[in-house]
């Protein structure tokens, strides 16, 4: 997630929703005559606005129990090696340029995030082989007038339906972002498509780094959730809509948690990227270390809700990605598995990486796995 974490601040506002999203309930001071006469709330009117979250998170409507499409699983020993290509594929002279999302065709477009000091914007880029890409400008800012505040419309996931690319993007708030949708040959929709969770749940600070995909009658959102806790925790969580618009979330959400202490997403996890691959769906994730050390963690799941974190993690192996390899696009191309990523040599959780686009490929290999 772009953006330091911070837990202390609250977001901006009351959260605009879609209509299939439950309303956040805020940590807020109490109103009417007590409030008047300067009294505090007191533990009942605490526990009151629990029962009422914990009855929005079990009630119908933004809220519901689902799994992918259940796969048949595969051979229990596959996994994967990573092979990368040594120089960037793509930079931006003076800007940082991360989170890339490719998506196929001929050419491929490149839906990536620049940012020159201030703020993050969407560009796009075009290629015939992945590799060499030619910078078609910037296709999205943010609009300091709405929601999205100043800082940031980028790090986003990209999506061809109808023949039209569909962006959903983090926007608002450095520390409180929320997750709006851009359309080809549209407006962007004025409100945020995935808001925050209620009071006290996991996602209630922030929601960021969505991984959209399409499967049978639904779109699927994995995104980055953070919550109140001081540090606050970022944990990877699931969505998914009819119509790409408006969202209901998994009820037993997170999906995915940090590791423990020295592992090397102990700090946190985020930027997912999710496909099918022999009998399995696969996820590659941006792991963050005590140090902000950032590296790809692998995970699998014959269901996409129920994830195993497999034993391979993977650094940058070169100067440019030598502290942080993060943001990963996934194309599954027959047997490879074509992997696009932002890389830096500053290990930092948000920008001033020297941030540039690299390139590499998931090899398909056979391991035994730790119980």
């Amino acid at each position: 997630m772009k953006g330091p974490s911070i837990g202390g601040a609250d977001p901006p506002g009351p959260a605009l929703r879609s209509k299939s999203q439950v309303l956040a309930i805020g940590d807020r001071p109490a109103r009417g005559p007590a409030a008047d006469q300067g009294v505090r709330p007191t533990k009942y009117a605490a526990l009151a606005a629990f029962l009422l979250a914990a009855l929005l998170l079990t009630s119908c409507g933004g809220y519901a129990d689902f799994t992918l499409p259940p796969l048949p699983g595969g051979d229990p020993t596959l996994t994967f090696a990573w092979d990368e290509r040594t120089e960037p594929v793509f930079s931006e002279p003076g800007e940082e340029a991360l989170n890339p999302s490719v998506i196929p065709g001929q050419p491929l477009l490149n839906f990536y995030s620049r940012f020159d000091g201030r703020t993050w914007r969407t560009a796009m880029a075009t290629s015939a082989d992945g590799i060499g890409w030619q910078p078609r400008g910037t296709i999205l800012s943010p609009d300091a007038r709405t929601w999205e505040g100043r800082y940031i419309a980028a790090n986003g996931s990209a999506l061809v339906e109808g023949g039209k690319w569909w962006y959903w993007y983090q926007a608002g708030a450095k520390p409180n972002p929320r997750i709006g949708l851009l359309r080809e040959g549209l407006p962007r929709e004025p409100a945020p498509a995935l808001g925050y969770g209620p009071y006290m749940s996991w996602d209630e600070r922030a929601v960021a780094d969505p991984d959209a995909i399409h499967v049978g009658p639904y779109f699927y959102l994995y995104y980055l959730g953070q919550d109140r806790a001081d540090p606050p925790r970022q944990r990877l969580g699931l969505a998914r809509s009819r119509d790409g618009v408006d969202w209901e979330k998994l009820r037993t959400n997170p999906i995915l948690s940090p590791g423990g202490p020295g592992a090397f997403d102990e700090n946190g996890v985020g930027e997912p990227a999710v496909w099918q691959f022999h009998g399995f769906y696969w996820m590659l994730f941006t792991g963050r270390d005590r140090g902000e050390r950032r590296r790809l963690g692998l995970a699998r799941s014959t269901d996409g809700v129920h994830w195993r974190k497999l034993p391979q993690v993977f650094a940058g192996s070169q100067a440019w990605d030598s502290q942080v390899i993060c943001d990963p696009s996934v194309i599954v191309d027959g047997e490879q598995i074509r992997v696009w990523f932002g890389g830096g040599d500053v290990a930092r959780p948000d920008e001033g990486i020297h941030g540039r686009i690299g390139y590499g490929t998931l090899r398909a290999v056979h391991a035994t796995l730790a119980p």
